[in-house]
């Protein structure tokens, strides 16, 4: 029977991030079994790559302060891109009530060490971007640090790593059922055949669930689409932009090419596993670009081009990190709620650390354990994108 220190199920970028993490730590026993032919057809490959450190919540502003400095070096540290571009997120504010929601952030952020956040005037926004409609706008806030990241080279970056220190990556293989005794687990079935562990990590993106149910556990993790729009080459508006996020109905966007990246929550989007581009979305989208941009009004799109992707969601859009009391040497790191690819590396760093010191410094792990549902500790993120 094969043997391994630790199973990961799912070879996305979270995935890859534990194992680089892993075996940085010296676990060099590392077995990553990734369903695909490929890595990177789940979540990975469809992200919008936008890394931030604007949050609400202390525990994302953590992560993110661990990852993005992460992403900053992470070609020197694994001689691999990852594409980091540091164009900053702007969020526009149209109400005093925004306004007063990224001031009361803002603080929060700078308690925590980010030093490159700022509010800005309405006047400097329109100064700087006087393609946007600004009649309502009254300012907003500016961090010079967020950007975007290439989701899929960063993690064949972690895998590669991960795989010069002996980690093995499984592709187009299964796991089908997880074994446990009174100790805790003992092993994996895949259909590559049996893998002896005492530690096995979920990073199973939207299918968490099915994959903690194999352990008897259930994940409040489901599914929900979220779609981007592409458009064809574009140069009216500058390529230097940051993403740009205008909090009056979250439509938001990023250079992307020699285009823009279009991106849109619809709140009438139902939990699922749909996976198709809904082709009516882009007129959704494009009203709402338009009404912001007047010049995206002559924005082409080829349909074909458009994408959907999954976010993994939890009741409160924070993820579910750290062990499983019930079963003993499983460990979760799941539900990123759309935040998965910029926390990438701060997982990485936590699950590492738990599984080979048993205890983690970069965060009060015990906020995002499982048992928070259970026990009514929940920490709700509202600058969800």
């Amino acid at each position: 029977m094969e043997t391994a220190d630790v199973v990961i199920v799912g070879g996305g970028i979270v995935g890859s991030s534990i194992a680089y993490h892993l075996t940085e730590a010296g676990c060099a026993k590392v077995l990553v079994v990734e369903r695909e032919t490929h890595q990177g057809k789940g979540s990975t490959g469809k992200s919008m790559g936008g890394v931030r450190a604007q949050f609400a919540t202390p525990v994302n502003i953590q992560m993110s302060l661990y990852s993005i400095p992460f992403y900053a070096s992470f070609d020197e540290r694994l001689g691999h891109p990852a594409g980091y571009k540091p164009q900053g997120y702007l969020f526009v504010a149209t109400s005093e009530r925004h306004l007063e929601y990224l001031r009361t952030n803002q603080e929060k952020q700078k308690a925590l060490g980010l030093t490159t956040a700022r509010m800005v005037s309405g006047d400097e926004i329109t100064s700087r971007f006087p393609q946007l409609r600004a009649d309502d706008v009254v300012g907003g806030s500016f961090c010079s640090t967020d950007g975007f990241v290439d989701p899929y080279s960063a993690m064949v970056g972690f895998m590669t790593r991960a795989a010069e220190s002996g980690a093995r990556l499984w592709r187009n293989a299964e796991v089908t059922a997880i074994h446990a005794d009174s100790r805790g687990v003992t092993s994996v079935e895949t259909t590559r055949g049996p893998v002896a562990t005492r530690t096995v990590v979920n990073a199973a993106g939207p299918w968490a669930a099915q994959v903690a149910k194999l352990a008897g556990v259930d994940l409040p993790v489901e599914p929900l689409r979220r779609m981007l729009v592409p458009t064809e080459p574009f140069d009216q508006f500058p390529h230097t932009a940051p993403m740009i996020i205008d909090m009056s109905n979250g439509f938001h966007f990023r250079p992307e090419s020699l285009g823009f990246l279009l991106a849109w929550n619809d709140p009438e989007e139902t939990p699922g596993f749909k996976t198709d581009f809904e082709p009516g979305f882009i007129e959704k989208v494009l009203t709402r670009a338009a009404g912001r941009v007047p010049c995206f009004e002559n924005l082409a799109v080829n349909p074909k081009r458009a994408w959907a992707g999954l976010y993994e969601m939890t009741p409160d859009h924070h993820p579910i990190l750290g062990p499983v009391a019930a079963v003993p040497g499983l460990f979760l790191a799941n539900g990123f709620s759309g935040h998965g690819v910029m926390h990438a590396p701060a997982t990485g760093k936590i699950l590492s650390d738990l599984i080979v010191h048993k205890k983690c410094d970069l965060v009060d792990a015990r906020l995002l354990a499982l048992d928070r549902y259970r026990e009514g500790r929940l920490i709700e993120e509202t600058a969800v994108l």
